[in-house]
């Protein structure tokens, strides 16, 4: 099978500590799949250095065929990879609409705009000329998503959709993700409810200081594999909140 997406042995560094080690990832064109782990698993590491933000070897991470690893952030985003990352990391002193159209520098031809993206988050369209970070959590995170869709990605790339954000404003984003694939978008979720990661995605990768602990069809993992996987804890021994990272 051609993939998408290919990752092969992987290591990434902060100075001298390093954060990933070895790490093998494929990618499917049309995919949905989700990253769980604890905090400081390398869940957001491998998202920065897919998406160039975090320097790794040339040949480590290829897109469509071409290795990407080492390019320029953004020439990344002109191959086709948009990340929505953690935090939202808006523009405090644009507009909504300023903020989306930042995502177009790129000038990749693609089906989304400004007024599309006001049809699928409606809200956005009524604060349009708000200061982004004005507006709520789940509404600035409805911005950060569609600021990456201005780019008209093949690969998107969310991390932490719901931190921190109410259950019906993470049921509300995530009712927007079948938009996403139909137009045959890629995507990858870092997410903290594995409950939800499960339920969104085809397939789970599990990270565990920086290695890949566990993978595999999203409907085919028991919730004793992922506990294991996610907390290195025997299934018997795991906590209550294992749902949550």
């Amino acid at each position: 099978m051609s993939l998408l997406l290919e990752v092969r042995d992987l290591t990434a560094f902060y100075g001298d500590a390093q954060a990933l080690f070895g790490i093998d990832f494929g990618l499917a064109a049309g995919e949905t799949v989700a990253v769980i782990g604890a905090n400081g698993a390398g869940k957001s590491t491998f998202m920065k250095a897919v998406t160039g933000l975090v320097k790794t070897p040339a040949d480590a991470i290829r897109f469509q065929g071409e290795p990407i690893g080492g390019l320029r952030p953004g020439e990344i985003v002109k191959r086709g990879i948009a990340l929505v990352p953690e935090g939202r990391r808006l523009f405090p002193s644009l507009s909504v609409e300023e903020n989306l159209a930042v995502g177009s520098f790129s000038r990749r031809p693609g089906p989304w705009s400004i007024e599309r993206l006001f049809k699928l988050f409606p809200i956005l369209a009524e604060k349009r000329a708000q200061p982004a970070t004005s507006l709520s959590g789940g509404q600035q995170q409805m911005v950060a998503i569609g600021r990456a869709l201005m780019s008209n990605p093949t690969l998107l790339l969310c991390d932490e959709l719901s931190l921190g954000l109410a259950p019906i404003v993470i049921k509300e984003i995530y009712d927007a993700l079948p938009t996403l694939c139909a137009e045959g978008m890629t995507v990858v979720i870092v997410e903290q409810d594995v409950a939800m990661a499960q339920r969104v995605s085809q397939r789970i990768y599990c990270f565990q200081e920086g290695r890949v602990s566990l993978q595999g069809r999203s409907d085919g993992l028991t919730r004793e594999q992922i506990s294991q996987a996610y907390f290195g804890l025997d299934a018997g021994a795991r906590p209550q909140a294992a749902s949550r990272a």
